[in-house]
């Protein structure tokens, strides 16, 4: 086993030997233990950074084996520039979560924080699988922890949101496992991802096959109009779900297009571009005005992760490195402002027991530590330079102006419309005098809550103020699959 089958392996195997803990008697001691899992868990992701090299496109760290001989299936895993981030920033984001719920869950803990585990195992082979069935297996087993997060955590129709969010991603994932299995049967029989990057494909079967990944991955996304069980899932999830749902299971999706549509049907990518672009922009301009009109603070940065996750779909079909980087560096800086955003909405909640908006009114004045960290991830989210909120937006609108001054002036609205809806949330919940009685007797941050926003806070200044370390991973990667998409692999007649 090498230090990919670890990341993935060493979260799910603890999370399932927590499962033995069965009565909530011994919840202090499952706390600890999940504890330990999650930070072992995501110690193992840290040699991957360090031993990472910058200058190759080649993937590393790469782990073959044989899984099911008579198919050629392979358990093959590897990383590159396209997915190396994603690994400990999945790890660090579990390790948030068991943190967050410490005192919050009191029922099923063991259940509860295995299912977390099990989930960031699941989500890490997502971004490492390189055989098309291992690929699938992963991806579609990450449903199974999410929904009984929500289903069995979640607030009052947490039932009808867990179903929802179950129907949408499996009906668009079927179409997928029609594509995986065209091209086993189209290479020949083989699974492996990078043989599939160089088959040679007519336009026709590129097309049926970029419309075969885009439904699986646009719902995954999700992007507009296939995103309404987005808003439903986190309203209804607890806030650790909430976190996860945002930080890492919207980027499968996103890196799904990285990993097979781009490379595998180029020609159909760029015949179909626009049509995404389109989709795309809609969602950074019309979800903006949605999110505005929202009075459940969990409803409103959910509508702004569709903006976000529009912003990173655009730049991957600008197809220039300013792009496709850009929309990367957004994934991971939402990863880690979305999750502090859904973390500050469950502090409030943990105390008022209300997301409403209305509810509150001068928290400033008896939260001031707290009030500190809502406002910068706030500022992050609205993409305030400085904070890892901005470096990817610019990238993006700088490559999209690069492209077309136009489209870059569209996707631009959405530093207007973000900093719109999130400062009238911000002014409505935190600033002006103490609106009620439940938000003049709230207590200011404990110890743990403050460690836990204190580690999200410096990961978005650290980004935002030096994001070298996460340009330089992907530079290379996302220059050789332009090139290869660029190239086209219509068969000559």
């Amino acid at each position: 086993m090498g230090l990919l089958s670890f990341a993935i392996w060493l979260p799910i195997l603890s999370g399932v030997a927590l499962l033995a803990f069965g009565r909530d008697r011994n919840a202090p001691l499952v706390r600890w233990l999940a504890l330990l899992a999650a930070l072992a868990s995501f110690a193992v992701t840290l040699p991957l950074i360090g031993g990472f090299d910058n200058a190759t496109a080649a993937m590393q760290f790469v782990e073959r084996a044989d899984w099911i001989e008579r198919f050629n299936v392979h358990y093959h895993l590897g990383i590159d520039g396209l997915s190396m981030w994603f690994i400990p920033l999945t790890a660090f984001i579990t390790l948030i979560v068991v943190i967050s719920a410490w005192e919050v869950i009191t029922d099923r803990v063991n259940q509860y924080m295995g299912a977390f585990l099990i989930l960031s195992g699941l989500m890490v082979g997502v971004f490492a699988a390189l055989d098309g069935l291992l690929f699938y297996v992963f991806f579609e087993a990450t449903l199974i922890p999410m929904y009984l997060i929500i289903g069995v955590w979640g607030g009052p129709r947490r039932v009808y949101a867990a179903f929802k969010f179950f129907l949408y991603t499996l009906a668009g994932s079927l179409l997928m496992l029609v594509a995986l299995i065209f091209l086993y049967y189209k290479s020949g029989g083989s699974f492996d991802i990078l043989t599939w990057h160089k088959l040679p494909l007519g336009i026709s079967a590129q097309s049926y096959l970029f419309f075969a990944f885009f439904v699986a991955f646009a719902v995954k996304v999700p992007m507009w109009p296939v995103h309404t069980w987005l808003p439903d899932a986190h309203v209804e999830a607890p806030t650790g779900g909430s976190v996860v749902l945002a930080a890492i299971m919207l980027k499968l999706g996103c890196y799904g297009f990285l990993r097979f549509s781009l490379p595998i049907v180029p020609d159909a990518s760029h015949k179909w571009a626009g049509f995404v672009i389109a989709l795309s922009l809609v969602a950074v301009v019309y979800i903006g005005f949605v999110a505005l009109v929202q009075q459940d603070m969990k409803k409103l940065v959910a509508y702004s992760s569709i903006v976000h996750m529009g912003f990173v779909t655009f730049g991957f079909f600008i197809f220039n490195e300013l792009g496709v980087s850009g929309g990367l560096v957004q994934m991971i800086s939402h990863g880690f402002v979305s999750a502090a955003m859904f973390l500050c909405i469950g502090v409030l909640y943990d105390r008022v027991h209300s997301r409403e908006i209305a509810a509150y009114g001068g928290v400033v004045n008896t939260m001031p530590k707290f009030a500190t960290f809502a406002v910068l991830f706030a500022m992050a989210n609205c993409g305030l330079p400085g904070t890892a909120g901005f470096v990817g937006e610019w990238m993006v609108i700088l490559g999209a102006v690069k492209t077309n001054f136009w489209l870059g002036l569209i996707a631009a609205t959405t530093l207007i419309f973000g900093a719109a809806y999130t400062l009238w949330m911000v002014k409505r919940v935190y600033f002006g005098a103490v609106a009620n009685d439940h938000v003049r007797a709230l207590a200011d941050l404990g110890a743990r809550e403050f460690g836990m926003l204190a580690l999200l806070a410096a990961a978005v200044l650290a980004m935002g103020l030096y994001p070298k370390p996460f340009t330089d991973a992907m530079h290379v990667s996302v220059d050789n699959l332009l090139k290869h998409v660029v190239v086209s692999k219509l068969p000559a007649p």
